[in-house]
């Protein structure tokens, strides 16, 4: 019998070494090498084209328009770019229970073509109960396989010859011409790599559902998301209702573009206009209370932020963020403690966004500092006053991109002022709601109390 061919495999990066050693020198993780078999039969597989390929100029390249598949869901088509696009493979990834499953499967019901949905980890009972309580029209379409052989799945997609194909979860799969275990480095890449093979040689488009680590990266070697053409992150707190979908990579599109899903007892229901549901209906006006105008890709959204200024009890100062970065936040409270003077110091500082959403948008930065002045004095923002504006370290209020849009959304929610940077020079004519421009801090505090 032939000795098999073994090698090490990093399970952080999934680096390859012929040998163990205790550090992996690509990424310098500690002691995530392990040893797997990498013997494969002698055959060859074939390209993903089955024509010949030859050398051509540029400048002779024929362009035309990817032909895209419009899913149900105009949230997703907004993230993907406008669609589908044939042949491509999308990567999704997320937390466990985030609704990763209930949304291809809600997209596998709903769509009016033949689906072959591949499932590793649950039966075709549990896969049905689930699809019962979602939505009560299915598509006859819908065709389910509980299998992880990755050869038998291949095997069955050229039979039935899908439209569109679903595979939960990449992690469950096996190829034979691996002797390793599910879930390994090598066996994520031989099945990734065989799966991309078949996409694009019957130019079907497959949907892929990735575990991730404790770290939030997809489990496996970083070389699958680089393999696939569109990486997709589903997030959110579980303990609110909201789920975003984000682009991290797309070959057809931008990155910049979000989705947002409210998670019901039905599954996941899209939110057309999610400044409406994430701003709070005040019955009172508190202090540390503003509403930030933020743009996530080309969509304007309201938020709204809470601050929470109080004398630290135990000495040494609380700073705490949700939804927003906390190095940020140190920064903020540096400036205002320097440059406006403001004895914050020796305070607690609390921060939340509402909703459980994050986001990174500079244009933040008005409304947290306009909440923690509030808080800190003690005195309240009216409810009809928004803000946008990124603050730089001497104190002063940056410009902000497509601020246009944003202030036509303030005023199309019925806000009656924003507070913007001076820098912008927005026409005040052409918009009915009340343009508050400011420069520095100091100028911002006279002119919000």
């Amino acid at each position: 019998m032939a000795k098999l061919k073994t090698a090490y495999f990093c399970q952080n990066c999934g680096s390859q070494y012929s040998q163990w050693m205790g550090q992996c020198k690509n990424c310098g993780q500690w002691n995530t090498l392990v040893e797997e078999v990498v013997e494969k039969t002698s055959h060859k597989t074939p390209p993903f084209s089955k024509t010949k390929q030859h050398v051509i100029n540029i400048i002779e390249v024929e362009t035309s328009e990817e032909p895209r598949i419009k899913t149900p869901s105009e949230e997703l088509n907004r993230v993907l770019g406008g669609g589908i696009v044939l042949g491509s493979v999308t990567l999704i990834g997320g937390e466990p229970g985030i609704g990763k499953s209930t949304l291809l499967l809600q997209l596998a019901l709903k769509m009016k073509k033949k689906v072959f949905y591949v499932s590793g980890e649950e039966s075709a009972s549990q896969i049905k109960m689930r699809a019962d309580r979602l939505t009560d029209v299915q598509n006859p379409n819908c065709f389910l396989f509980t299998e992880t052989s990755l050869e038998k799945i291949l095997h069955e997609a050229k039979k039935l010859e899908p439209d569109f194909m679903i595979i939960d979860s990449i992690q469950t799969l096996q190829s034979q011409l691996i002797e390793s275990s599910p879930g390994t480095v090598s066996q994520i890449r031989e099945c990734s790599n065989e799966i991309i093979k078949y996409a694009k040689e019957n130019n079907t488009p497959v949907f892929l559902v990735g575990h991730i680590t404790k770290d939030g990266q997809i489990a496996g070697p970083k070389v699958l998301e680089h393999m696939v053409d569109v990486v997709l992150n589903f997030d959110g707190d579980r303990n609110h209702l909201f789920r975003l979908l984000r682009a991290n990579k797309n070959r057809f599109g931008s990155t910049s573009e979000i989705g947002i899903y409210e998670m019901i007892s039905q599954g996941l229901k899209e939110i057309k206009n999610p400044s409406e549901i994430l701003i709070t209906k005040k019955f009172e006006e508190l202090s540390g209370n503003s509403v930030a105008v933020t743009l996530e890709g080309n969509r304007p959204m309201l938020l709204e932020i809470q601050a929470l200024v109080s004398t630290a009890v135990y000495g040494t100062p609380q700073r705490s963020s949700t939804g927003f970065d906390a190095k940020r936040l140190n920064m903020l409270l540096a400036v205002l403690e320097k440059r406006a003077g403001f004895q914050l110091g020796a305070k607690d500082v609390f921060l939340n966004i509402t909703g459980g959403i994050k986001t990174d948008d500079p244009a933040l930065d008005l409304a947290v500092v306009a909440s923690i002045l509030s808080s800190n004095e003690d005195i309240a923002i009216s409810e009809h006053y928004c803000f946008a504006g990124e603050i730089g370290l001497s104190g002063e209020i940056r410009p902000i991109a497509q601020a246009e849009q944003r202030i036509s959304e303030a005023e199309k929610l019925g806000y009656e002022k924003i507070f913007i940077s001076n820098l912008n020079k927005i026409p005040k004519r052409k918009f009915g709601i009340k343009i508050e421009e400011v420069s520095k801090i100091e100028d911002f505090h006279e002119r919000l109390f």
